[in-house]
C-alpha cells in the first residue's frame, strides 16, 4: 500500500519498506544519534549501506543537538546525500514536539540549500528513542505541510516507514492534514 497525496505542486507519499533501499530519491534521512555513529535501526541500516566513508565524513560534524540536522555524501548508497537528524528521546528531550518539528524543518531547509529534488524520511524518534507514532506522525506531516510553501527544488517528500502500523498511521495522517489545509 503507498498513500500518494499532491500538495502546493510536491508528491507527498507514505509507503512501506527500508529506508537505505531508495535509489530513486536524491537524498535520505537518518534518524541519527548525537554522535553520527552506526548505531540500530536506521542509522545502522544506512552506515552498513553506505560503508565506512559515511562515518568518517560524519565523525568532525559530531555531536548534534536535538532537532539538528547536518548533510554528508550518500557513499556507497544510490543516494546524492544523506541528512542526519537528532530526534528528541521522548519524556527526555523538551520540548519534544518543537525538537522533532525541528528535525523535518532543518532537513527540509537543506534540501533548499543543496538543490535537493527528492527526499526520504523515515519515522524520526519512534524507534528506540520511544516516540509514540500516533503522536509523530502529526507533528512530522503538519511541519512538511507548513514547509512545503517555501520550497522550490523539492518535487517528492517520502515517508518510508518500516511497519505496516506505522504506514497506516502516517497515511491516515498524511490525508487528514491535507484535506485540512485545503
Amino acid at each position: 500500500m503507498t498513500t500518494r497525496r499532491d500538495y502546493h505542486g510536491i508528491t507527498i507519499k507514505c509507503l512501506q519498506g527500508n529506508i537505505a533501499d531508495q535509489p530513486d530519491v536524491d537524498t535520505i534521512v537518518n534518524a541519527a544519534n548525537a554522535e553520527l555513529r552506526i548505531g540500530g535501526g536506521v542509522a545502522g541500516a544506512i552506515h552498513r549501506a553506505a560503508g565506512p566513508g559515511l562515518e568518517e565524513e560524519c565523525r568532525p560534524l559530531a555531536p548534534i543537538r536535538p532537532g539538528q540536522a547536518v548533510i554528508t555524501g550518500g557513499h556507497n548508497l544510490p543516494n546524492r546525500h544523506v541528512i542526519h537528524c537528532l530526534g528528541p528521546v521522548f519524556g527526555r528531550d523538551k520540548p519534544s514536539d518543537q525538537l522533532l518539528a525541528a528535525c523535518y524543518r532543518n532537513a527540509l531547509r537543506l534540501t533548499e540549500e543543496y538543490d535537493i529534488v527528492s527526499i526520504a524520511f523515515p519515522a524520526i524518534s519512534t524507534g528506540a528513542f520511544g516516540y509514540p507514532v500516533e503522536a509523530a506522525a502529526p507533528i512530522a506531516m503538519r511541519t512538511v505541510l507548513e514547509e512545503i510553501a517555501g520550497l522550490t527544488t523539492v518535487k517528492l517528500v517520502r515517508f518510508v516507514l518500516f511497519s505496516s502500523n506505522d504506514l497506516a498511521v502516517y497515511s491516515g495522517v498524511l490525508n487528514r492534514e491535507v484535506d485540512a489545509a485545503r
